[in-house]
């Protein structure tokens, strides 16, 4: 700064001398100073300035750092975990999941009492049914639970991949991306946790109305083997006259 002074100080005394060397130039100290200090402030103004614009600059680099977005996406695995799941519990046999198919058949099969028109042959393969119901709802119970096993895995990688690209996020995109990703992560997992309990549950209903059909069919064959006349009443005989 002091350099730059002296530089301004010089040229404005060989600006002053005047061109025929045979003559003194006189000097007004008081002018003089006045227009150091008008440069000096020129320049300060002019450094103001540029540190303006440095700091204008700097904010918008920030800025394209927040626009920058996530060069990540986890949302096919999780997309494919969830299908997986889904694709289990389409492909599950058994009573049907479809609400109007199941209200059919479960009449059907779990009815409150048998009518007289119902075979025998007809009880006993309904019977069967009902147990393949409840083995298949066993069944697709467990496969949900090992598909689950399956996606810790997979989920505990995708977990460490967005934690690590959030806190490396450089701008505020970013991070809210991974973010974002991180929730899909657990939505998908609740998803997942309550699709597992639906299929525990329906092996557990289906088990329960077995056995009370069971019950009902018990109560049907006994009525049948007793018959609808007056049962039996024993009563003692006496062979010989006393």
């Amino acid at each position: 700064m002091k350099k730059t002074l002296i530089a301004i100080a010089t040229a404005i005394l060989v600006s002053a001398m005047p061109a025929a060397q045979a003559q003194w130039v006189v000097i007004d100290p008081t002018n003089l100073v006045q227009n150091i200090m008008t440069a000096a402030r020129a320049l300060e103004q002019i450094n103001n300035q540029i540190r303006q614009l440095q700091n204008e600059a700097q904010m918008l680099t920030n800025q394209a750092k927040n626009l920058t977005s996530l060069d990540f996406s986890a949302l096919n695995e999780l997309r494919s975990a969830l299908s997986a799941t889904n694709q289990l519990l389409q492909q599950a046999q058994g009573l049907a999941f479809n609400l109007s198919q199941m209200e059919t058949e479960f009449a059907r099969l779990y009815p409150d009492a048998y009518t007289a028109s119902t075979s025998g042959s007809q009880m006993a393969t309904d019977a069967r049914t009902r147990w393949r119901n409840s083995l298949e709802a066993l069944r697709t119970a467990t496969q949900v639970q090992s598909q689950a096993v399956q996606n810790f895995a997979s989920d505990e990688q995708t977990l460490t991949d967005l934690v690590n690209r959030s806190q490396s996020a450089v701008g505020a995109l970013q991070a809210t991306q991974a973010t974002n990703q991180l929730l899909a992560l657990q939505a998908r997992q609740a998803i997942q946790a309550q699709q597992l309990q639906i299929t525990q549950d329906r092996a557990a209903a289906l088990e329960q109305a077995r056995q009370v059909a069971v019950q009902e069919r018990a109560r049907e064959v006994r009525r049948r083997f007793q018959g609808e006349g007056t049962p039996y009443t024993p009563y003692t005989v006496n062979y010989y006259s006393n």
